[in-house]
């Protein structure tokens, strides 16, 4: 298990009010997805909370889609390597952008809490740092989906209907 999980987060939008509880509930995913994952290093992740247009721009910038997204996994590991903070000893995992004005879009679309909708993009974007990837479907869409409901399961934040609605499938 992860003997450190630094959570480094930033909230960089103005649009929504960050609700009580929700740094914490970040923190308890982060580490989730590495006990779940039995990551055995001091571990470093940064959590930037932003609004739908710069969650937008990123979007454009970085993957050249026009338009905004609910989550954005950016790994600095490769193969399970990780750069090393020095001054710390910690793995340096990556960054998650969270568009929190998205987040509470969907939870009120799927009719889930906003607590569910951020811990599973939370523990989707934490498998992404780790190395897992959705996009190509099959098995390893299957396995990822599999880790992210086991984790959240284990934080109390079950699914507990569709997910997915009929146009995104």
């Amino acid at each position: 298990m992860a003997k450190k999980v630094k959570v480094v987060i930033t909230n960089d939008q103005k649009t929504v009010k960050v609700p009580k509880g929700l740094r914490l509930l970040i923190r308890r995913c982060c580490t989730a997805v590495l006990v779940m994952e039995e990551f055995k290093e001091d571990a470093e992740v940064s959590v930037k909370i932003v609004n739908n247009e710069q969650i937008r721009e990123l979007n454009k910038t970085y993957r050249n889609i026009d338009k905004e997204t609910d989550v954005l996994s950016f790994p600095l590991g490769v193969d399970g390597v990780y750069d090393m903070n020095l001054s710390t000893g910690e793995a340096q995992l990556g960054d998650i952008v969270l568009s929190l004005e998205k987040a509470m879009e969907q939870a009120e679309r799927y009719g889930h809490s906003l607590d569910r909708e951020v811990g599973y993009l939370t523990v989707h974007s934490m498998l992404h740092l780790l190395g897992y990837d959705h996009e190509n479907g099959g098995l390893e869409m299957v396995r990822m989906r599999e880790k992210e409901e086991k984790a959240l399961t284990e934080l109390g934040l079950r699914r507990d209907g569709n997910y997915y609605m009929e146009d995104e499938a």
